[in-house]
């Protein structure tokens, strides 16, 4: 399962569906657009070396990584932004890179964001 950013906030937050989503998972990936993200939204907050060490110790826990974007990625990326202007459904430019990497590592995508609904080959939860 990867997370996305409003999902990993949630989990931070102990959000009861995330925390047994994530509890039950045998693996959880945050793609490393989602640590972008996170540590963007920390450097404007005043909470920055709290919420550092709350996802340092997340991100040391057994079973949970990091997921980065490499060549075949790109691919994936290509083929879901073709399909997406088909669609005329464009999504964010980093929920792009999320979907890539989840659709590369055949992962469930753990977001909020419905507009994840327009590749239907993205299981979400």
């Amino acid at each position: 399962m990867a997370l996305d950013t409003y999902r990993y906030t949630d989990l931070s937050r102990g959000d009861e569906f995330v925390v047994n989503l994530v509890a039950a998972a045998d693996e959880v990936w945050l793609p490393f657009v989602v640590l972008g993200e996170l540590r963007a939204g920390f450097a404007a907050g005043s909470q920055e070396a709290r919420n550092e060490g709350v996802l340092r110790r997340f991100l040391l826990k057994p079973g949970v990584g990091i997921l980065y974007a490499d060549e075949q990625t790109t691919h994936h990326y290509a083929n879901a932004c073709r399909q997406l202007r088909k669609q005329g459904t464009p999504i964010p430019t980093n929920d792009m890179w999320i979907a890539a990497l989840v659709l590369q590592h055949s992962l469930v995508l753990c977001a909020r964001d419905a507009h994840f609904d327009a590749l239907a080959q993205i299981t979400r939860i």
